[in-house]
């Protein structure tokens, strides 16, 4: 056994609990996925099994050389690419034998690591990153190039487990089947965070970690959803029982009271015409005002508990309806030219061209097309010239006025100074009173504790449903809708609640993503390919 965990439990710095409960083993081969709600600790999970926090409770035994891809470098921009591998020490070993060193801790550090140098030029090149220097700083590098570097970092290294934090966020299509290829093939144990289906499917067991501890799921992610839409089914039939439930419940409790009230007022009465002691009348008449309290909070407690469950079983469809009716006002006429770009091209300023081949394509409205492409090719930056935000260097473009809304992975739509609230009476262009912005909140799950939380500090996921939030606020269905990356910093529950979001979209959709799953779910029907 590698890894070994028991009743692993972790608290925020407010003392709120994060998760408990948590306990699994992994074993030589193992190939196994976590999925789960953004914010219940994932990341948090991995850093604690990579020996990266103390601060939790529990017993954790790792039997075996660890190395740790984390999803977030932005720490690492200081440091150099031998340093961010932990290899630095070896290379100054290294250099202080070719310098005439005879110390022995040098020659103890070089023991097994004689062709370090070699082997990261190799597993380098063998991840697109031939010619990096290890002393060159990781500030360097892109989002994709860093990904990389850890990646290449498990050749060098050659570590028994390895722990992945959304490894595929930043890498190109070629860099997510290299990856999946690596996982597939590997001795090595695989524990792994990720919302990229396609790499899920070839990790097994998945485990979903809750509040309360770790759901295992015997196979692939396939398996996985085949089981969550049996338990779905059991909850929409449970929510349809509850609807049914809460309706009694409520006439139950409403006939109660009024029976007691009726009781209590014949106790009353009698109190005033009995010849009994006070003292015994008043103690009747205070057991009957008891019990009828006790009554109305056992209803009420009832009918609390099945609007709970209904809104938590409700609120994913419910979101979706509301998108659903705002696209559904789209009105510009199917298959009208939106852009017509001929040999079109881009440069920066003193940077040559971007596309080997000049782009030649027309968009029209209705069309739902990907723009696709390797790491570095100019997909956004396409999607700036379309946005109007850039003019092609050379070729040719024309645009048709029309209406055009951004959703991308950064939700740079959401001004991070304001807080919930500020936020969504800043779209309030269909002049709604504050009360009925109150209740769009709501509906999109912002519940009043949350409407002063600085936007700075949301998940994507409560990024991406201020976002949608934002738009029905607006009241402007746009007629084209450019999605770069919108998937990268979402849970699945909210990819999959995305993806049916924008399949129903009756305009214009122009995709940037590598989640391939996502792609097809959303209804791509054309691919505009960037060399």
């Amino acid at each position: 056994m590698l890894i070994n965990a028991q009743n692993i439990s972790f608290r925020k710095p407010d003392a709120t609990v994060l998760f408990e409960a948590v306990s699994f083993s992994v074993n030589k081969g193992d190939k196994t996925a976590i999925v789960g709600k953004n914010g219940i600790g994932k990341s948090t999970l991995l850093k604690i099994i990579a020996g990266n926090t103390t601060d939790y409770n529990g017993i954790l035994q790792v039997n075996g050389s660890l190395y740790y891809v984390p999803q977030h470098y932005g720490h690492f921009d200081e440091v150099t690419v031998a340093e961010a591998l932990g290899i630095a020490p070896v290379l100054q070993a290294l250099q202080a034998i070719e310098n005439g060193s005879t110390d022995q801790a040098h020659y103890d550090l070089m023991e097994h690591n004689w062709d370090i140098v070699a082997k990261c030029e190799e597993a380098f090149a063998s991840w697109g990153l031939a010619g990096l220097q290890l002393d060159q700083p990781l500030a360097e590098l892109s989002g994709g190039m860093k990904t990389k570097l850890f990646l290449s970092g498990i050749q060098i290294l050659e570590p028994d487990i390895v722990l992945l934090d959304e490894p595929t966020n930043h890498l190109d299509t070629a860099a997510r089947d290299q990856l999946g290829e690596w996982i597939s093939t590997t001795n090595c144990a695989v524990l792994l965070t990720s919302h990229d289906r396609q790499l899920l499917r070839i990790c097994a067991p998945i485990w979903e970690l809750t509040a309360t501890g770790i759901l295992e799921y015997g196979g692939n992610y396939d398996f996985y959803e085949e089981q969550k839409e049996i338990e779905i089914a059991a909850q929409e039939h449970k929510l349809e029982f509850h609807t049914k439930a809460l309706k009694e419940a409520k006439k139950k409790a409403q006939e109660a009271l009024e029976r007691k009230q009726h009781a209590d007022a014949q106790a009353r009465k009698s109190v005033r015409n009995s010849s009994d002691p006070k003292i015994l009348l008043n103690a009747r008449r205070n057991a009957a005002e008891s019990s009828t309290g006790k009554l109305k909070s056992v209803h009420a407690e009832k009918v609390n508990d099945l609007r709970s469950s209904l809104q938590e079983v409700a609120a994913m469809t419910q979101m979706q309806q509301i998108m659903k009716g705002f696209f559904d006002n789209a009105t510009m006429p199917a298959g009208k030219v939106l852009f017509q770009a001929n040999d079109i091209n881009f440069a920066w300023p003193g940077k040559p061209l971007l596309w080997s081949k000049p782009l030649t394509f027309t968009i029209r409205s209705g069309n739902r097309i990907a723009v696709a492409g390797k790491n570095g090719m100019g997909k956004s930056t396409l999607l700036k010239i379309l946005l109007d935000q850039l003019e092609p260097t050379s070729g040719t473009l024309q645009r048709t006025p029309c209406t055009k809304l951004l959703l991308d992975q950064d939700y740079t739509g959401i001004d991070r100074r304001k807080k919930v609230l500020e936020q969504a009476l800043a779209f309030n262009e269909r002049k709604l009173e504050e009360a009925q912005v109150h209740t769009t909140l709501a509906n999109f799950l912002f519940k009043p504790d949350s409407w002063e939380k600085p936007c700075s500090v949301l998940s994507g996921g409560e990024m991406l449903r201020l976002s949608l939030c934002c738009m029905v606020l607006q009241n402007k269905t746009p007629d084209i809708i450019f999605l770069d990356e919108p998937v990268n910093n979402l849970d699945l529950v909210n990819i999959r609640m995305l993806a049916k979001i924008f399949r129903e979209y009756k305009g214009t959709v122009i995709l940037i993503s590598h989640d391939q799953t996502f792609t097809e779910e959303t209804g791509i029907e054309e691919v505009i390919t960037l060399e």
